[in-house]
């Protein structure tokens, strides 16, 4: 069963998609005033709202899975998109999550005087209006549509074809919520339009509304956006984790680290793909850490010594240090030393999340400060990569770019600044 394409010809797409973004501007203006006490009535309404429409949000997400096992999606992928009673239960309390956070607009974040008296003040702001591009997974909706709300700003939200019966039943308890606050329904919008245009003319900025795009999905659907974007764009392009097991590694924490950085849940962007062992350790840590992954059920993916140690491992290509797998799938490379380990995942890594797992901690502290991903970690697993384990309540993606936003992007990376000047009447000289 596929979701139907619309019919409407391209002019009949680009004027449903710019009075999306007029809506959009206009409902933003609202927000930037909107008080914290009204934001966090209509999240917390929009979680209890989920929770009455349970059985209507399953019944869409049945469909949704059956559509994509019909298409030959594979298991992956058919995680990311599914829902049941216990995830939909999470999203509500993601929700309850994060109306508990501080509200991140009229934050002062510095403050100085001038010799002349003039009272300098940066102040954090909306962004405006964020257009959110998603692919299969239904929970980003409701992270997305509270994540905004909460910063001040109005959402547009494009999810992709596989969630479009989970992602609407989301969104209508969404509105829910801001209906019961007496906010507009435009700050959380979903586009129902299944068409790709309706992309391209979101990228395009629908007639100026759009002040920041935030792509969530494949490598496919980042790099287009990337490419195609008129407006900013804060993206991740994908997540190439690296867990590093160093020869002072205690054995049975590098066991269970490596263990559940990449089989917790294999399709998340902070799940490892690949896993370097210290030659010298190669025996005495790796075996038992490679052995848990294949009875696990994990493909294995090594170099020369790597199968020289593990028979049944499959040769890695060059490709393999490259790939992110999003399945029970590792690949695996002996290194000699942290200064080996860093120079791999220079070359290979998406800047995403890495960790190392030894007792050394100078040699921790060498690889903490050596790497420029958004995220290192020392003796913790890859998928605390999220940002309510970072206590952000949720996130609305990970950044792996320089400017604006790294990380886990929550309620706080959603807003600018501007500069509030108080003057008693002076003039330039």
């Amino acid at each position: 069963m596929k979701i139907p394409q619309h019919p409407e010809p391209f002019d009949t797409v680009c004027e449903t998609m710019n009075a999306l973004g007029a809506r959009g501007r206009a409902a933003a203006a609202t927000l930037r005033n909107a008080s914290s006490e009204s934001k966090n009535r209509a999240i917390l309404a929009a979680a209890d709202a989920l929770r009455a429409r349970t059985r209507e949000v399953l019944s869409a997400n049945a469909a949704d899975v059956a559509a994509a096992q019909a298409s030959g999606l594979n298991a992956a992928f058919i995680d990311r998109l599914s829902l049941d009673a216990k995830r939909v239960e999470a999203v509500a309390r993601s929700l309850a999550d994060i109306a508990a956070l501080p509200d991140p607009v009229g934050r002062e974040l510095a403050r100085w005087t001038r010799p002349n008296g003039l009272d300098i003040a940066r102040i954090a702001t909306p962004i405006g209006v964020i257009g959110m591009i998603y692919e299969s997974r239904p929970n980003v909706t409701a992270d997305a549509g509270a994540l905004c709300l909460k910063s001040g700003n109005a959402v547009i939200l494009r999810g992709g074809s596989e969630c479009i019966r989970s992602a609407a039943a989301i969104h209508a308890a969404l509105v829910d919520g801001l209906e019961q606050a007496g906010l507009p329904a435009d700050a959380i919008q979903l586009v129902r339009i299944q068409d790709r245009a309706a992309v391209g003319v979101l990228l395009a900025g629908l007639n100026g509304t759009i002040d920041l795009i935030v792509p969530r999905g494949g490598k496919a659907l980042v790099k287009r956006v990337q490419e195609e974007a008129r407006v900013p764009v804060l993206a991740h392009l994908e997540g190439i984790c690296h867990v590093y097991v160093h020869r002072h590694a205690d054995p049975e924490m590098a066991r269970a680290i490596a263990f559940n950085a990449k089989m917790r849940r294999t399709g998340i962007c902070g799940a490892a793909e690949t896993l370097l062992i210290d030659k010298a350790v190669l025996h005495s840590h790796g075996l038992p850490i490679l052995g848990d992954l294949a009875e696990a059920g994990c493909e294995i993916r090594g170099d020369g010594a790597v199968r020289a140690a593990f028979p049944a491992a499959r040769p890695a290509t060059e490709e393999d240090w490259r790939t992110e797998y999003l399945d029970a799938v590792i690949s695996v490379r002996a290194v000699d030393g942290v200064d080996d380990a860093i120079a791999h995942i220079e070359t290979y890594g998406s800047h995403h999340t890495e960790s190392i797992v030894t007792a050394d901690a100078g040699a921790a502290e060498r690889f903490l400060a050596a790497l420029d991903s958004a995220i290192v970690m020392w003796n913790a697993s890859t998928q605390f990569a999220d940002g309510g384990e970072f206590g952000m309540g949720a996130e609305i993606g990970i950044g792996t770019g320089k400017l604006h936003a790294r990380g886990p992007v929550g309620v706080e990376q959603l807003t600018t600044f501007k500069y509030v000047v108080r003057g008693t009447g002076q003039i330039r000289p």
